[in-house]
This record gives structure tokens, sequence and C-alpha cells, in this order.
């Protein structure tokens, strides 16, 4: 068996496709509020932290009412119609079929994230919320992560400030070639299921045998 590695994952558009989701919670969001959101160019942004998205709808003075309607509205608006991305249950089966642990590193609510993935059947070995680009290094650390997976330049940033790997998937906001731009290590073409001979080839070259 290979020696105890660790690999963490982002969440919104690496593993789980949040995007209907999080269409039907701004879509509460602005029915309860009374506020015009432009939900097709806030799914253009996925990534960073609600509240900075928020500040584009509201005044400062209501962003945290704002963000306490929409996380009490997500669970029953975002779950069910958010799949999981093409290749996440593969991917983190990978990471256990050669030994190592699957961390979710992600700056969505950790409630609401925890509801993702047990609704999909996901279960990495451990889950962090609410943290976002340089600041999930952090948690990397803590949990002793060598790979970073993700889609968004804020992950390439996270991974690099963790002294992570970077592994990159156009999945989300960021095509292959900006994500390079922004110094991802690695970037999988094919998004995740990319991941699993990925992994292999990483550990063999690591001079683990997979």
């Amino acid at each position: 068996m290979s020696a105890l590695f660790t690999v963490g994952f982002d969440l919104d558009l690496t593993l789980v496709d949040s995007r209907p989701g999080i269409r039907a919670a701004y879509e509460a969001l602005a029915a309860t509020t009374g506020t015009y959101i432009d939900v097709d160019l806030v799914l253009t942004r996925i990534g960073p932290p609600l509240t900075q998205e928020l500040r584009h709808w509201f005044p400062e003075a209501r962003v945290a009412e704002a963000a306490a309607v929409y996380l009490a509205a997500y669970p029953e608006h975002g779950i069910a119609p958010s799949p999981a991305m093409p290749g996440a249950r593969e991917a983190v089966a990978a990471v256990r079929a050669l030994g190592g642990r699957a961390v979710v590193v992600t700056a969505k609510n950790p409630r609401n994230a925890r509801l993702h993935l047990d609704h999909l059947g996901i279960e990495p070995d451990a889950l962090v919320g609410d943290l976002w680009a340089e600041a999930k290094a952090l948690a990397l650390r803590e949990h002793g992560a060598s790979v970073y997976v993700g889609d968004h330049i804020g992950d390439v940033r996270g991974a690099e400030a963790a002294g992570a790997l970077s592994v990159a998937v156009p999945t989300g906001p960021y095509g292959a070639d900006a994500l390079r731009a922004a110094g991802a290590d690695v970037v999988l073409a094919g998004g995740l299921p990319d991941f699993p001979a990925w992994l292999r080839g990483h550990r063999t070259t690591a001079g683990v045998p997979a």
C-alpha cells in the first residue's frame, strides 16, 4: 500500500455542479427581499465568498441580513437540483484506492457543503468551509495536503500558499489557458475524469508505486 498522503478538493464546480442550486437559492433570495439580482451574472462568478457576491446587489448595511436569508433558504432550494460533477466520486475513490485521504476545503458554508456531499454520497475524510483563496492554505496545511484540486484561480492561489501542487480543472469560470496563466501546476483538460490516471502517474513519479 502507498504511504499515506492527502489530496484537497474544492467543492463548487469541482466536485458539485451547484449552479442549479445556487440559481434557485438566489431566485428565492430575490423574491424574499424584493431585490433585483441578475442570477445569470451571479453564476459566472461562483467561487468567492457569498458576502462578496451579495455586495453587488445589496448595500453594506443589508449584506449580513441577505446572507442569512440565502443560507437559510439554501437547504430547501440548493441541494436537490445540484448533481455531482463528472468524475467526482471516482476522483475521491482514486485517492482512497492509493491509500490517501481526501479533504474538501471550500468557501461555501460548511453546513450546506455537508448537505451537498451527503446528498450525493461523496464522503471525504474531512470538510472545512468558509475559507477562500489564500485562506484555504490554513486547512490544507493543517491536514497535510500535498495536492489541491480546484476550478478557480482562487484555488490556485490557495494551493500555492499552502505549498501544495495546484491541480486545476476547467469546469468553472476559467478555461485551461487562464488557469495555467494563474500558476496552476497541472491542468486536467478533461476535468475530474482525468484525475485518477493523473494521480496514479503522479504517485509513481513521486517514488510511491501506485
